[in-house]
């Protein structure tokens, strides 16, 4: 795992502090219990403990120094023997100090909704759609996590399936209802890429599709007291003006039938300002499809402006970093049917055992850990570089 060695002085400088207000609220609440001191005490105790055990590291270091210059052989020969492993140990610190203070995701303790849909790459783009849905459903299942399918939605066909059974996807929504859903899962956002002999291939010749998944933040139906999450307040990522929402009641398409043919139980929300359209027609209820379709529509808007003000906050940093942002354009994973390999672009883990990723095991489960540590490597960079951005007007003015 990559880690950071020194920390820009700013940032140990505002690590020290909040350190400090640590130690002062705790010692406060000894006295005289306080809910808010309390749940700002509980915020800082990861950044108080992190700047302990750095603490603790530089001091081991500095001592161990003082051994190397001794008079003493002997004493110089355990010094060095100890040198590698505390400095191991002081870049240990300082990358937990760094993830500490990075700031956690808005959405990150929240349930999520991935969306599945196919890219290019025609009909076996369509099944490799299915196959991800499958394996998301079946990762679900081993870990525990309690799930709802929302939409699943089969494209037109002939009935032909795909190499591995699957059917033709259209498009499909599936809800992780567990609270920190979104924080395990936002890894997963980007294209997907296939390489594999396609069922009705005649002469082996390896096709490549791609299938896009997107990872959105579900609010939960019963509410929650999160003001960040709170959709009836305008400041709310989630808040929707209703009167920017056109609203269109339809028949409802596909298998499913005599029913479908005869009520208009679909809908489709469109967000006039964006332009960002919802169709939902899984449930025979024309309520149950509205409220499905006004939290996806909800959900979508929340993450698009979550990232624009992201790639706001990007731009004040270097070019290296803006080029890292995960998009729904990156093509961030490869599975490679005739290796039995399935590579992640962006943490570099190369796996084999591709069934067992498929179904959900832990061989899945190991490139999606690679992935997160990935995203944390890139949160503290950005923490970092945001930093030097902000001490870098100060400096000018230092040095006029």
């Amino acid at each position: 795992m990559e880690t950071h060695t020194t920390l820009p002085s700013a940032l140990l400088e505002r690590a020290r502090k909040l350190a400090i207000e640590h130690d002062q609220l705790s010692a406060a609440l000894e006295n005289d219990f306080d809910a808010k001191k309390a749940k700002r005490a509980g915020e800082l105790s990861r950044v108080a403990s992190a700047v302990k055990e750095l603490e603790k590291a530089k001091a081991a270091l500095v001592e161990l120094q003082g051994l190397l210059e001794s008079n003493d052989a002997e004493m110089r020969e355990l010094a060095r023997d100890d040198l590698e492993a505390t400095n191991a140990q002081l870049a240990e610190s300082s990358h937990n100090l760094s993830v500490a203070l990075t700031p956690k995701h808005p959405f990150a303790d929240m349930p999520c909704l991935l969306e599945i849909r196919p890219g290019p790459g025609g009909l076996e783009g369509r099944f490799f759609a299915d196959s991800l849905f499958q394996m998301y459903k079946a990762y679900c299942s081993n870990k525990g996590y309690r799930t709802r399918i929302v939409q699943y939605e089969a494209s037109d066909s002939d009935g032909s399936t795909g190499s591995e059974g699957e059917i033709p996807l259209q498009e499909a929504v599936l809800e992780v209802q567990e609270e920190g859903a979104y924080g395990l899962f936002r890894g997963e956002a980007g294209m997907h890429r296939v390489q594999r002999v396609p069922a009705t291939e005649k002469s082996g010749r390896t096709h490549t599709s791609a299938v896009a998944v997107w990872v959105l933040p579900s609010f939960p139906e019963n509410g929650t007291s999160d003001s960040e999450a709170d959709w009836d307040k305008p400041e709310s990522d989630f808040y929707i003006d209703p009167n920017e929402v056109r609203s269109e009641t339809m028949r409802a398409g596909g298998a499913g039938g005599q029913h479908v043919n005869k009520t208009e139980s679909a809908i489709r929300l469109t967000h006039i300002p964006t332009g960002t359209t919802v169709s939902m027609q899984d449930s025979r209820s024309q309520q149950r499809n509205r409220e499905d379709a006004w939290r996806l529509l909800r959900s979508r808007l929340a993450q698009q402006r979550r990232e624009a003000r992201e790639e706001q906050a990007r731009q004040l940093r270097s070019s290296v970093l803006a080029n890292s942002q995960i998009t729904r354009g990156d093509k961030i994973r490869t599975y490679q049917y005739q290796q039995d390999r399935c590579t992640d672009h962006r943490s570099g883990l190369n796996t084999h055992n591709l069934p067992d990723v498929l179904r959900g095991g832990e061989t899945l489960e190991k490139v999606m850990d690679s992935v997160q540590n990935w995203l944390v490597n890139k949160d503290i960079e950005a923490l970092i570089a945001d930093e030097e951005a902000a001490a870098a007007p100060s400096k000018k003015k230092k040095g006029k």
